[in-house]
């Protein structure tokens, strides 16, 4: 195990995207200040607060159904980092929030997202974005270098405190493959491939752990799952109209925005939990 870090901050330079493409991943990239990001959590709270945490499928892009969320995954200084690696033309997939509460037991087995998802391309970026600190001690994200390369076999558990929604985890074992903790403050990003092994440990903190982490791809990927599903262009122009593109809200919790949220669950359900027999409404 080791926590080396390859360290970053702002655009990536052709060095950082050959090592991005050779380990699959990058950190840390700063893309808003912390005044910024604790602004940002306020906003979760107040919509917590109001609304009860957003678990479930709620969890789930809710940038189509939050304006601070759909500005959060058009945010230039994110964009300009992932388009170093994807290009000007950019899709947002989906968007996930990864929280985790004081001594939470959750966790997130060791997977690659590419093995289900059904993307036919590797051109897919993960922007992890940190809005609390993200440590050894909270349970921050790790990465397996260079399993980006290789589709493995997983296993479905649906453990119990799996965060993931099939509790998938690698039929692997990764003894002796050295895994880097990628540590963040408030405010910094990191990025990963979708085909990188990623998992990380429990919350054994005093303090919360909030993630939020956007599924960024080129607009000539294609979905191989299914004939239907829908992305939301956020830079460029979308020359291939693979996904049907998803509307920004209008405002937050509109009725029309939460009514276009549960179709466009119900269709990325039907193909992240394809096989299994259950749907995203049954996780956590």
């Amino acid at each position: 195990m080791t926590t080396t870090t390859i360290s970053a901050n702002g655009r990536l330079g052709a060095a950082d995207v050959e090592r991005y493409r050779a380990l699959g991943y990058h950190y840390p990239v700063r893309v808003m200040d912390t005044a910024q990001a604790a602004a940002t959590l306020r906003k979760l709270e107040a919509h917590e607060a109001r609304y009860g945490r957003l678990e479930g499928v709620m969890r789930h892009k809710a940038h189509l159904f939050l304006t601070w969320l759909d500005e959060l995954v058009r945010l230039p200084a994110v964009l300009d980092a992932v388009g170093d690696i994807l290009g000007p033309d950019i899709l947002v997939y989906s968007s996930s929030f990864f929280t985790k509460e004081p001594h939470d037991p959750a966790y997130v087995s060791w997977h690659q997202d590419a093995h289900y998802w059904g993307l036919d391309s590797g051109d897919v970026v993960t922007a992890w974005i940190a809005l609390t600190d993200s440590n050894t001690a909270n349970g921050a994200m790790r990465v397996v270098p260079g399993t980006h390369l290789i589709d493995m076999p997983h296993v479905d558990t649906f453990a119990a405190n799996n965060m993931l929604s099939r509790g998938q985890e690698v039929a692997v074992d990764l003894a002796g493959r050295a895994w880097v903790e990628l540590a963040l403050q408030a405010g910094e990003m990191s990025l990963h491939h979708v085909g990188i092994v990623h998992g990380s440990e429990p919350n054994g903190s005093d303090g919360r752990r909030v993630g939020f982490a956007i599924r960024y791809m080129a607009p000539h990927v294609r979905q191989t799952l299914s004939a239907a599903d829908g992305a939301t262009l956020v830079r460029g122009t979308d020359r291939f109209n693979y996904f049907e593109h998803e509307p920004s809200p209008k405002a937050d919790m509109a009725p029309e925005a939460l009514d276009y949220h549960r179709f466009a669950m119900n269709r990325l359900s039907g193909n992240v939990m394809k096989g299994s027999g259950k749907t995203m409404d049954e996780r956590k």
